[in-house]
C-alpha cells in the first residue's frame, strides 16, 4: 500500500501529518535494512508512515504517560493500512532507553521533543546519540509557528515547539533543517 491509499484510508488527521512525513523519509533515503526507532508513538502516525516505506519499525512512549497524545490506538490505525506486523511497540523512557549503545541506524521524534520536560531534554538528546550507530540519522519533526499557531486556537497551553540544535551542543553531529508544510525536520547524523 502507498501512502496515498494510506491517506484515504486512515483519513484527514494522518493525511495532515503524512505529506510532511513521506517527504522527509523520502529525502533521508535510509537503507530498507535500517533499525529505526520511533519515539513518542501517539496515533502512530510517524511509525506507520515508516513501515509504508518498508521500514521495520520498533515505536514506543512512556508507559505511565497520561498525557492526551499517549496510549491513542496506533495498532488499529496500522492494521487498516496492513503495516502492523512491521510495528513493535515497547514502553520507554526516553531520558533512560532499554537498547544497547549502537542499536539504531534512524530515531525519529515526531512532535515529541517540545513535550519532553525541558531539564530532560539534553539528557534525551545524548541518549538518542547512545543508542545510534556510526552515521545513524536522528531526526527531530516540530511543527512550525503557523500550526502552533493553530493548536493554540483548542490548547493555548499548548508548549512552543523546541529547537533540538539547543540540546546538542558539545555533540559531534552534522545537521541540517528540512521545511515542511506544517512540520520541520531537524535531521542529525553521528560521525562515522
Amino acid at each position: 500500500m502507498d501512502i496515498t491509499e494510506a491517506q484515504e484510508i486512515l483519513g484527514e488527521t494522518f493525511s495532515f501529518v503524512a505529506v510532511d512525513l513521506q517527504r522527509v523519509i523520502e529525502e533521508l533515503d535510509l537503507p530498507k535494512a535500517a533499525r529505526v526507532l520511533d519515539v513518542g508513538t501517539g496515533m502512530g502516525s510517524m511509525a506507520i508512515t515508516l513501515a509504508l516505506n518498508g521500514y521495520r519499525v520498533v515505536t514506543g512512549e512512556p508507559g505511565d504517560d497520561e498525557s492526551v497524545y499517549a496510549k491513542q490506538n496506533w495498532r488499529d490505525n496500522a492494521q487498516k493500512v496492513q503495516v502492523d506486523d512491521l510495528i513493535e511497540f515497547e514502553p520507554f523512557n526516553a531520558a533512560r532507553m532499554p537498547y544497547a549503545d549502537s542499536s539504531f541506524d534512524g530515531v525519529f521524534l515526531l512532535g515529541a521533543l517540545h513535550h519532553i520536560e525541558e531539564a530532560e531534554r539534553e539528557e534525551v538528546f545524548r541518549e538518542l546519540v547512545r543508542i545510534c550507530s556510526s552515521g545513524a540519522t536522528i531526526c527531530f519533526i516540530e511543527p512550525n509557528r503557523a500550526l502552533i499557531d493553530t493548536i493554540r486556537v483548542k490548547d493555548p497551553a499548548h508548549p512552543d515547539a523546541a529547537d533540538p540544535d539547543k540540546y546538542a551542543r558539545g555533540m559531534d553531529l552534522t545537521s541540517r533543517k528540512i521545511a515542511g508544510s506544517n512540520f520541520d525536520a531537524f535531521v542529525y547524523r553521528t560521525k562515522i
